[in-house]
């Protein structure tokens, strides 16, 4: 028996009392899920607290401002980078970068691997960001633009708005996610260790993740 065998078979033994018919009515009906959606019992403000504690736990570097101060503060972080040039996805609203006179590289379909390597930052909005593991998720929508266009550009500034799109945990998060879109999970800068534990950042994904707490 292959491997692929072998799963499917674990898949077919989980599912054997559930009754036949629609697949998803099966799944939802034969798993269990009594589980915590949430542990402890937060406020709103300690739970984006919570993101914020753990976000920097993850050697990402949060930041906080109202919608009067994204703009500059967006320029401010390009400038500090060092930034030349940024990537913009189709539906980022354009006033986030308005302070800001950088080259703008589009969220093309065109755009090779080597392009998007020699653009310095990219901005995104987020779907959703959890705060219990200090997770950002992006889905592909308009603002956020091409999976490809966050794990190429060596600096990534992320805006979360707070409280709106701040969850506590990852069943809540899912709840809100549509499973059907490409979902990027991030927790931190990409980092990897190799077998003596050096870690190293950078190798799959942004070496530097900058998270923009975005209040009303």
């Amino acid at each position: 028996m292959n491997s692929r065998e072998t799963i499917l078979g674990r898949v077919r033994r989980a599912l054997g009392d559930a009754p036949r018919g629609d697949a998803q009515a099966s799944y939802e009906t034969a798993v269990d899920r009594d589980y915590l959606h949430e542990h402890g019992d937060r406020t709103t403000s300690q739970t984006v607290e919570l993101l914020a504690e753990n976000l920097a736990d993850y050697r990402a570097n949060v930041h906080r401002c109202s919608d009067g101060e994204l703009a500059a503060t967006v320029a401010r972080l390009l400038a500090e980078h060092g930034s030349r040039s940024v990537v913009v996805p189709g539906g980022l609203h354009e006033e986030w970068l308005a302070q800001t006179a950088l080259a703008r590289v589009a969220d093309d379909a065109e755009s090779t691997p080597a392009a998007l390597d020699q653009v310095d930052s990219v901005v995104t909005a987020c779907a959703v960001a959890i705060a219990e593991t200090g997770t950002i998720v992006l889905d592909g929508s308009p603002d956020q633009g091409r999976r490809r266009i966050t794990l190429i550009p060596d600096h990534h500034i992320c805006v979360v708005r707070v409280p709106d799109q701040v969850v506590s945990s990852v069943p809540q998060a899912l709840e809100r996610l549509d499973p059907t879109r490409p979902l990027t999970w991030i927790s931190g800068p990409s980092a990897t260790s190799d077998i003596e534990l050096d870690r190293v950042e950078g190798v799959h994904g942004p070496r530097t993740l900058e998270v923009i707490l975005l209040s009303r």
